[in-house]
């Protein structure tokens, strides 16, 4: 019966939130006569189920797109570029995660830090971090809501930015030039800019395929990017082209992947 009373509890929460596309864990717990701590296990085994996605007190809808954070996005070889750009991260940093799935794929590195200060403009990034136990501090640019990306973005972001420096700032890329820098479709890439502006440090993630991508505009030049976390699949001579823009490039062990 008490099994029973789970599931029917449980697809009543869902039901729930598609009515309402947000619930809070104590306004739920009213509902349903039970306890907080019963609500949250109940809105963890639902997120594991692809149902909903948690927030700090409750649960949202699912974004139309898959989650940033899902091991269809966040492949092997980006958890091994991640890994690598997590050695550059010290105790007590400030840092801007952009949205996307390579950079989502620091996000479990990110344990073995304290006192970390984290800005991004991704909600899912912002949930993964407010739901671990020892918690960094959390900062939103807020700014436009942009559906496509599951991302704030415009100039609200982009004010917000500005009032803050960090030490470093985690950011993706679509495509890599090895003559101009990093590459979008986007034409809007001002937010990027802002973050790459207010950080000591710019390190780019991408798999070195971005390299194939051609891409007409120019997000970051090399001269705003301090250093590229690519993968070791990265031709020497492109590499060393990279380099001579001033360019750190690090490349993550990628040779066992698919092995």
């Amino acid at each position: 019966m008490q099994k029973r009373n789970t599931q029917q509890r449980r697809r009543a929460i869902v039901e729930q939130l598609n009515l309402c596309g947000e619930v809070a864990v104590d306004e739920l717990a009213k509902l349903f006569s039970t306890s907080e701590v019963t609500i949250r296990k109940d809105l963890i085994e639902l997120e594991s189920n692809g149902l909903l996605l948690r927030k700090f007190g409750g649960a949202i809808l699912l974004p139309a797109s898959s989650s940033e954070l899902s091991d269809e996005k966040v492949s092997p070889r980006k958890k091994a570029i991640a890994k690598t750009a997590a050695s550059l991260i010290k105790d007590h940093n400030r840092i801007i995660i952009d949205s996307g799935s390579t950079t989502a794929a620091l996000l479990p590195e990110l344990k073995h830090n304290t006192g970390l200060l984290v800005m991004t403009n991704s909600l899912q990034v912002a949930n993964y971090l407010l739901e671990r136990e020892n918690e960094p501090k959390v900062l939103m640019t807020g700014g436009t809501w942009d559906t496509q990306s599951y991302s704030f973005q415009g100039k609200m972001a982009e004010l917000v930015l500005q009032e803050y420096n960090f030490d470093q700032a985690f950011i993706g890329a679509a495509g890599l030039d090895p003559q101009k820098g990093t590459t979008t479709f986007n034409e809007l890439t001002q937010l990027s800019q802002a973050m790459a502006k207010v950080s000591n440090q710019v390190v780019v993630m991408a798999e070195s395929e971005k390299l194939h991508r051609k891409i007409p505009n120019v997000e970051l030049p090399w001269s705003a990017i301090s250093v590229l976390v690519t993968d070791d699949q990265i031709p020497a001579d492109v590499k060393q082209q990279i380099e001579q823009h001033g360019v750190i490039v690090m490349c993550a062990n990628t040779t066992k992947i698919g092995a």
